[in-house]
């Protein structure tokens, strides 16, 4: 096990890109003492360090027909575009189940980052048995206006991409002198303001959580200039990032199988490409 951070942003359907990764991660047996997961890149997380080569992409793509799944019906029945009971119970308990003994035993930290509605800052919430902190890997997935809140020991959270999408300052204050980041954002990606009306509607819908609403209306900003420092880590040689060189057509809510597929075969082709200059980074 490397003593370093593995920072995972979100992305929605884009983490398959995340995943492609972390399957190559996991058949060199590359662990990292500490592993931050943000919205998809916490259910990716989940099943790396559960050490279970291509199930988050069967997850991803194996249920896109089915309305119990993710759809306007789930969203309009119970709240939620990604159906709470299939996607974290009837799915990780029975159809595909999580190796939970196996993450049980990994030495390391990993984190589930989520969104606090009061403050609207991010909590790093620690993930030790993931069969009962499943709730702290939903709660970072759950989109805003498509899900509901999600209650953990009486507060109100949600995705965690919407107060730190890539969390490496909190990788660092940790004490992690080098750090892994993968990122579902193409190389040259500049995150635009949200639009008037999507502020309005979050205005309007999270009326209780004025906090929530100022970070949404300034998190281009905060995106921007995280990844700005990460350029800055990047070319200083202090961080190592796998990104997409090219921008993918693959969209948050993506219902093309082949279009997922390629995407994650994309990530594992890029991390195999660069593992020579990984290890070289991990080792010096």
């Amino acid at each position: 096990m490397y003593q370093a951070g593995l920072v995972l942003e979100g992305g929605g359907m884009k983490g398959v890109y995340t995943a492609g990764v972390l399957d190559f991660f996991l058949e060199k047996n590359l662990e990292f003492s500490s592993v931050y997961g943000v919205s998809a890149g916490a259910c990716h997380m989940s099943s790396y360090i559960s050490k279970q080569k291509g199930r988050a992409l069967a997850v991803s793509v194996d249920y896109l027909d089915s309305k119990k799944y993710c759809s306007m019906e789930s969203l309009l029945l119970t709240g939620d575009l990604f159906n709470v009971d299939t996607c974290y119970h009837l799915i990780p308990d029975y159809l595909y189940p999580y190796d939970y003994d196996t993450f049980l035993k990994y030495t390391g930290k990993a984190y589930s980052v989520v969104t606090d509605l009061e403050t609207g800052r991010a909590e790093y919430l620690r993930i030790r048995d993931l069969r009962k902190d499943i709730d702290k890997i939903r709660a970072s997935a759950s989109l805003p206006l498509v899900s509901r809140n999600v209650k953990i020991d009486g507060k109100y959270y949600l995705d965690g991409g919407l107060s730190d999408s890539i969390p490496i300052q909190k990788s660092i204050l940790d004490g992690n002198r080098k750090n892994v980041v993968v990122m579902t954002k193409e190389e040259g990606y500049i995150r635009q303001a949200s639009s008037p009306a999507q502020l309005a509607l979050i205005k309007a819908r999270y009326f209780k959580y004025p906090k929530l609403y100022e970070k949404m209306a300034t998190r281009h900003e905060d995106y921007n200039r995280c990844v700005q420092m990460l350029e800055r880590q990047k070319a200083d040689g202090q961080t190592f990032v796998i990104r997409p060189k090219t921008k993918s057509d693959v969209g948050r809510i993506e219902k093309d199988r082949e279009k997922l597929i390629a995407l994650y075969e994309e990530g594992y082709r890029d991390a195999a490409d660069c593992y020579d200059q990984l290890m070289e980074y991990l080792e010096n």
